[in-house]
């Protein structure tokens, strides 16, 4: 059985900066990885690749952010996908900017992508969650719809390799290993 990879975003140019987007940047390098080819099949952009010695398919939905389970849906009802072979990555508020997390299941937490794919799918798939901060103060929407600042620009290849390493982790080993592998404390200098 294949695994269903999806990075949540929002489709168009004006978009591609966005904090919001930071799961399609992700799958754009996992396809990057495997020399992938995306076409527009289940509402996104899909691709069949490889990850180690796992078939995957990757989907960017392209029905906006707050209808991304319309997309995960029909993708996850065709290829009979499992919520324990399904990665949702997506950016987290909650998190420091930078640093990946792992989780299975669990709430929303207000993310409207979530929340649609709970709707049209379920809630005990694997998330990557890729931390963008919290902004100091304002409105989180236009957090969120912003682009990334030009010291967060400087290090987002970094960043965004990492989410790309560990989602090939979860398929290579498991998300609890990944969980311990990327959740570890930097020790004190």
């Amino acid at each position: 059985m294949s695994w269903l990879i999806v990075g949540l975003g929002n489709p168009g140019p004006q978009y591609e900066g966005n904090r919001h987007n930071i799961g399609f940047l992700v799958v754009d390098e996992l396809n990057r990885r495997a020399a992938g080819s995306f076409r527009n099949k289940f509402h996104g952009n899909h691709a069949k690749i490889r990850i180690g010695n796992e078939d995957a398919h990757l989907l960017e939905p392209t029905t906006y952010m707050n209808r991304s389970g319309i997309s995960v849906g029909a993708a996850a009802s065709f290829f009979k996908a499992e919520p324990s072979r399904t990665v949702v990555i997506h950016d987290e508020l909650d998190i420091p900017h930078g640093e990946v997390r792992i989780k299975v299941g669990g709430g929303h937490g207000g993310h409207n992508g979530l929340r649609s794919i709970f709707e049209h799918f379920g809630r005990d798939f694997v998330r990557v969650r890729c931390g963008i901060g919290r902004p100091p103060h304002g409105d989180v929407s236009g957090f969120v719809l912003s682009d990334f600042n030009a010291d967060q620009r400087a290090t987002l290849t970094t960043f965004v390799d990492r989410a790309a390493d560990a989602v090939e982790s979860v398929l290579r080993d498991g998300p609890l290993h990944t969980m311990n592998a990327f959740h570890k404390k930097a020790a004190p200098n």
